[in-house]
């Protein structure tokens, strides 16, 4: 073989190895993406779930008119098994609710949310570590 073809050739695997590494990336950010998606609308169900109980009287197993008592149950559908993040109630008040996500695919990612008395978002969602 010639010069000029094992230069086309080399030419060639690099081009190859390139578009690879793009494609990878591209994929990799998409997944991050839609992870992030997917934890805001677990949040966006969550809290919702939280508001219902508050509203539920006491005796129907709600908060009579707080957030205070309300449980992540682990073997809900956003307990153990989610294979979007883990999810906690940080401060729950009769006029607060703060709930934050941390991805179980990313590393380091968190997203917190807060809420007020009558359900408007107070603070958030911020989001931490999805880059």
């Amino acid at each position: 073989m010639g010069q000029q073809q094992l230069l086309l050739i080399i030419l060639g695997i690099i081009i190859v190895g390139v578009a690879i590494q793009v494609g990878i990336m591209m994929f990799s950010s998409q997944s991050i993406r839609a992870n992030q998606d997917a934890i805001l609308m677990d949040l966006t169900n969550l809290a919702a779930d939280v508001y219902q109980f508050k509203i539920r009287p006491t005796i129907m197993g709600g908060g009579n008119g707080t957030y205070a008592g309300y449980i992540i149950s682990v073997n809900g559908p956003w307990g153990v098994e989610n294979p979007n993040a883990t999810y906690e109630v940080l401060t729950q008040t009769n006029t607060v609710l703060q709930l934050k996500a941390t991805s179980r695919q990313v590393d380091g990612a968190t997203i917190n949310i807060s809420y007020d008395g009558n359900f408007r978002v107070t603070a958030g969602p911020t989001i931490v570590g999805f880059n």
